[in-house]
C-alpha cells in the first residue's frame, strides 16, 4: 500500500480561532491536507479539502464562515488537480473518507462520483441539524448524491488492520482519523482537525472552534497512546509539518 499527501489549497484564518491571546485582526496561513490510500483492494481518499468555488469566491460559496477563512490558493490548486500528480482521476478513487464535514475538508466530495464517502453518524447528525450552517457545514459542500457509509464506532476498512477508521469527537461530533500502516514506512495516524497542530497535542490545547473542550481532551488522550505505540500523527493544519512531508507522486510506502 502507498499513501500519498495532496494538497487540498491553503486557507488564511483568523488567528484568534488557534491562538486566544491573538490580535483580533491578526490572521494565519494554514495547508489543507488530504491523502490517497492505494490499497491492494481500492483507492480510498482521506478528506478532499475545499471546493474550486470557494476558491474563486468564497463568500458566495460559504457566506458567513469566509469572513473567518477564506481559500489563498488558485482554483485549479485542489485535491482533484492534485491528484494527477498521482496519475489517478475522480473516478479511481472507491471510498472517501470524510474525517467531518466542514467544507475545507469535504469540499471536492462531488468530484468522485464512482466513490462511496464514509462519515461517522454523528458528524451527519450534526451536518443535517436545521440551524446547522452556524457550526461552519455547507450544505452544498456536504450534501451529495453518493452512496454513504455511516459508522458509529472503530472501523477496518478492508478487514486488514491497513486503513482503521478511529472516532475523535471533539472539534465536531463525528470528527475522525486514520489508522494506517504501511510496511516500508510505518505507523501513521491522519488526525485532520482532531489535532491541528503539534502544539494541541503536546501543550494540550483546543482551538476556539471546537464543539465540545471535553470531548477534544479525551481524544487527545487517545492521540497520544495511538502516537506512543510508534504512529506519527498527521496534524490538520501544520504547516511547519507539512512542508517537511513527500507530496504528490512521492509516496509513503
Amino acid at each position: 500500500m502507498k499513501m500519498h499527501a495532496l494538497s487540498g489549497g491553503r486557507l488564511r484564518v483568523r488567528k484568534s480561532v488557534y491562538d486566544a491571546d491573538a490580535d483580533r485582526g491578526a490572521t494565519m496561513e494554514l495547508p489543507v491536507s488530504a491523502f490517497l490510500l492505494r490499497h491492494p483492494q481500492g483507492n480510498v481518499l482521506f478528506d478532499a479539502g475545499y471546493h474550486p468555488a470557494a476558491a474563486e469566491d468564497a463568500a458566495a460559496r460559504w457566506g458567513g464562515m469566509a469572513r473567518i477563512m477564506a481559500p489563498i490558493a488558485a482554483a485549479d490548486d485542489t485535491v482533484v488537480d492534485n491528484l494527477r500528480d498521482v496519475g489517478v482521476g475522480p473516478e479511481d478513487v472507491d471510498l472517501v473518507i470524510c474525517s467531518h464535514l466542514h467544507s475545507d475538508h469535504c469540499g471536492c466530495t462531488a468530484f468522485f462520483t464512482r466513490a462511496t464517502l464514509l462519515c461517522h453518524a454523528s458528524e451527519l447528525a450534526a451536518a443535517r441539524a436545521p440551524d446547522s450552517d452556524r457550526s461552519g457545514y455547507v450544505r452544498d459542500d456536504w450534501d451529495q448524491p453518493l452512496p454513504l457509509q455511516e459508522i458509529d464506532a472503530e472501523h477496518d476498512v478492508f478487514g486488514d488492520n491497513r486503513i482503521v477508521v478511529v472516532p475523535l469527537p471533539g472539534h465536531t461530533p463525528g470528527t475522525v482519523a486514520a489508522h494506517v500502516e504501511l510496511d516500508r514506512s510505518g505507523s501513521f495516524l491522519l488526525a485532520s482537525d482532531a489535532v491541528s497542530f503539534r502544539d494541541n497535542l503536546e501543550q494540550g490545547t483546543v482551538p476556539r472552534n471546537t464543539w465540545n473542550v471535553e470531548e477534544a481532551t479525551r481524544s487527545l488522550a487517545l492521540v497520544r497512546r495511538i502516537a506512543a505505540d510508534g504512529a506519527t500523527v498527521l496534524f490538520g493544519h501544520d504547516d511547519a509539518q507539512w512542508s517537511t512531508l513527500k507530496k504528490g507522486a512521492d509516496a509513503y510506502e
